[in-house]
């Protein structure tokens, strides 16, 4: 069914919007993909906070135009699905990753992060980027670090004089 100009045009103004605020987006190529497979896999992304759209070419161009991901241009060729991370950097990688893996139809043609495209090769690099969960953990424990080691360091004196005690006391018990 063909689309209407008003609705192209709010097509382009939704995904727009949505490049606007994403921090990284994956294109794919779905070829040969059912329509149950394309509704699990908006599923999967919806459920990690990742935007999944199947959108023709001509009016993706039209909606990353004056965004950073401007630079997908190129790469938009062929039936591409869309996908834009919005809450974490990774995500879009890392739901698309993680789809490929069983089935083999969906191809990543291009991944574009901070106004930047990178091949399909760049895809794993994006998904081991860490959640927000997981950075703040790994801040947590470095900021930890200096604390700990110090403390042990402090303490070590007095538990090394009364290790040194305990083992003279059994010595002399034992004498």
């Amino acid at each position: 069914m063909a689309l209407r100009l008003e609705d192209k045009k709010a097509l382009v103004d939704e995904v727009s919007a949505i490049a606007a605020t994403a921090h990284s987006a994956v294109a794919a190529e779905y070829r040969g993909m059912t329509v149950a497979q394309v509704t699990d896999l908006r599923a999967k992304a919806r459920s990690q906070g990742v935007y999944v759209r199947v959108i023709k070419n001509t009016l993706a161009r039209r909606a990353v135009e004056g965004t950073e991901f401007a630079c997908l241009k190129e790469a938009l060729k062929g039936p591409l699905i869309l996908a834009f991370s919005r809450e974490d950097p990774g995500a879009a990688a890392r739901v698309v990753k993680d789809f490929a893996k069983t089935n083999e139809k969906l191809v990543t043609k291009a991944v574009a992060i901070g106004g930047t495209l990178y091949g399909p090769a760049d895809l794993e690099r994006l998904a081991s980027l860490p959640t927000l969960d997981q950075a703040r953990a790994i801040l947590l424990g470095v900021l930890q670090a200096p604390g700990t080691k110090l403390a042990r360091t402090l303490a070590e004196p007095a538990a090394l004089i009364a290790r040194v005690l305990a083992a003279r006391g059994k010595a002399e018990e034992v004498s």
